[in-house]
Order: structure tokens, then sequence, then C-alpha cells
């Protein structure tokens, strides 16, 4: 045997070994053990968000070992996200990076051996349809009940399960939505309270932050490892401030007519005319637009133009444009969405939208 086969074997053996240690932890716990671990690296999770939820979500899942993260954000990195979105440091902000570009290289650092794949964009109907292809589960991190409902319905067409999550304050929930098995997001609406303040309202801790986060992803090692036995039948809130805990039984919620699970489904979340192409963006004076139609801009030429206005300062990287005016700031990115800070009017940021985009 040459040197160089050796020396290859070696490789081999000591990356086997690498390998073991590293979910050797996990491996030991009886339920779910070795072959769970297999299953875990052989499966496949959307993360749709990289804010609060999706950092947790991510970084949990990563350091596991699922074998494929695919991670979807249309947002950048600012101050106000250090408190909570753990995956983050100062110089992301100073970069104003793209928050799925900086998640991606933090987890490759966590992990080497599994695949980070990002796309910096809005989660609309059109991007999920082609996302959620191939993949084992959901995971929610959004901030909005519109693009829920959204993932709420595509899970529902193509048998998926997704996993909701959402906290604001000392409040979190979450649920597991399994087609065919449980009442969809599209059923609960008015019958269970899901909350209705927002982080710029009531303001958020990272406990429950973090608490929702782990009770997310135990109920992804479970469903990925095929522990479904072992999965929460009901729906988990609580307020860490106020100690206080429930689980709330929904399966009476299944509505056998429901537009989006029944047995006359019609998915009324993936007909575009139910989506706003407009929204106002959770903790912040800001409204993101989105146009109507795919587009890419150049990002050379549009900052050129917008210098040649003399309106404004105008800085940019590779990912996005900051185009800052007396009174607001537009962030524009190359898949032609636009991020008005400054109001939370969407008549007013669409006219501003319209005055420098057309």
């Amino acid at each position: 045997m040459n040197e160089e086969v050796q020396s290859e074997q070696m490789i081999e053996k000591c990356n086997e070994k690498q390998h073991h240690e590293r979910y050797s932890r996990q491996e030991l716990f009886a339920p779910f053990g070795r072959e769970g671990q297999n299953k875990l690296i052989n499966s496949r999770v959307l993360v749709i968000g990289a804010g609060a939820l999706g950092t947790g979500v991510a970084e949990t899942l990563a350091r596991g070992g699922v074998g494929h993260l695919t991670i979807v954000d249309r947002d950048y990195v600012e101050w106000s996200n250090l408190q909570r979105q753990q995956l983050y440091n100062e110089e992301d902000v100073r970069q104003r990076l793209p928050k799925a570009v900086a998640a991606q290289k933090r987890l490759q650092a966590i992990n080497s051996e599994i695949n980070v794949e990002i796309h910096v964009m809005d989660a609309g109907i059109d991007e999920l349809d082609v996302l959620i292809e191939n993949t084992d589960l959901v995971m929610d991190a959004t901030d909005n009940f519109d693009t829920r409902l959204i993932i709420n319905d595509m899970s529902q067409k193509y048998g998926i399960p997704w996993i909701y999550g959402g906290c604001v304050g000392s409040y979190g929930i979450t649920y597991t939505f399994i087609p065919g098995k449980t009442p969809c997001l599209n059923c609960l609406l008015g019958e269970v309270p899901l909350g209705g303040d927002t982080c710029d309202t009531a303001g958020i801790l990272p406990q429950a932050v973090q608490m929702v986060t782990a009770n997310q992803t135990m109920e992804a090692f479970k469903w990925l490892s095929g522990n479904y036995d072992a999965m929460r039948k009901k729906l988990l809130s609580f307020d860490m401030w106020r100690n206080e805990y429930t689980s709330i039984g929904v399966d009476l919620a299944r509505n056998p007519n429901c537009l989006s699970c029944g047995a006359d489904r019609t998915y009324p979340f993936l007909n575009a005319a139910n989506n706003d192409r407009s929204e106002v963006l959770c903790g912040r004076d800001t409204v993101q637009i989105r146009p109507a139609r795919k587009k890419e801009w150049d990002l050379e030429l549009t900052a050129k133009r917008l210098r040649g206005l003399n309106q404004g300062k105008v800085e940019h990287n590779p990912f996005l444009i900051s185009f800052q005016l007396d009174t607001h700031r537009m962030v524009i990115f190359k898949d032609g969405r636009v991020l008005i800070h400054g109001t939370k009017d969407k008549a007013e940021a669409k006219t501003l939208y319209h005055r420098y985009f057309g």
C-alpha cells in the first residue's frame, strides 16, 4: 500500500471519528440514538426568516447535524437585532450584511459538515413554491401572519409539516402543523388566541425567544428522527414574566370545510390577489414594498443614478443600496424589494417608492 493511499485512509478514519464525537452526546440519548442521528443528517429543513427565532432555530439544527439547511430572509442586520439574534455581531451591522449572508457565515463555521443554502429575498408565493420542493420540514421564523398563511397553504398543498413559532414581550407560542393529522393555521384563526401585539408595541425579551426556539427545534428533532409518537399534540403558550405555561388541545378546531385543508380545499392564500405587496415590518417604522413582478436590479447602475439626483446620501455593497433622505431611508435589494424606514404609512411609502423607482 503506497503512502498516498495510507494518508487518505488515515484522513477518512479521522473524519469518521470527528463526526462520531461531534454528535455523540445526543446519540447517547436512547430514544434518539445513532439511527435518529443518521436520519437528521439526511434531512432537509427550510427556515423562513433569519431574525430572533430563525437564528436560534438554525443554530440548533446546524449544531445538531441537520444535513441541509435552507435559509430565506429579506432583511439586513441592524443594531437592535444584536440583543436577541444570536448569530450576528457588530461588524455585521457596520457592513449592513443581509441576515442570510451573515447567518450562513456563522453556521458554516459552527458545522462545516452540513450544507447551508441561503436566499436573500422575500418568502412570497412564487419563492416558496420553489424552495419547499424536496423539503422534509418547514420552520416558521417570520414576523407576520400573511407569510404564515402562505406557508400554511403550501404545507397543505405539498403535504409537508411546519412548526409555527411566535413571541412578543415575555410571551411565546408554538405549534406543529401536520397535514392530514392536525388542524391547519387557517382552522385556528379566530378559534385560538395566537396573539396580536408586535415587538414594536410590546418589545421582546430574549428569554422568550430562546424558549420558543427550544420547543420548535425539539419538535423538529422528533419529526426528522421518526419519533412521531413523542411529538407534542397540543399548542404551547407561555408568559415567562408571569410564570404562566399553558397547553391547549386544538384537535376540535379542525374544520372539514376549511379552504386550506378541508375536503374542497382551494388554498386561498396561494392566490396572489389575497397577498398585499407592501407591509409594515415588526419592530420598526418601516414599510417593505415588493414589485408586483419579479425583477433584478443592477445595484451599481441604480446607485449611480441615485447619486446623480443629489438628494441624499447613497451607500452600497454587493447586496443592497442605502439611500438616506431627510426623514426617510430607503434600502434597495437586488430582487427589487425596497425597505422604506421612517414611516408606517403604506401610502406614504408607496409615494416615495414610485417617486424614485417608477
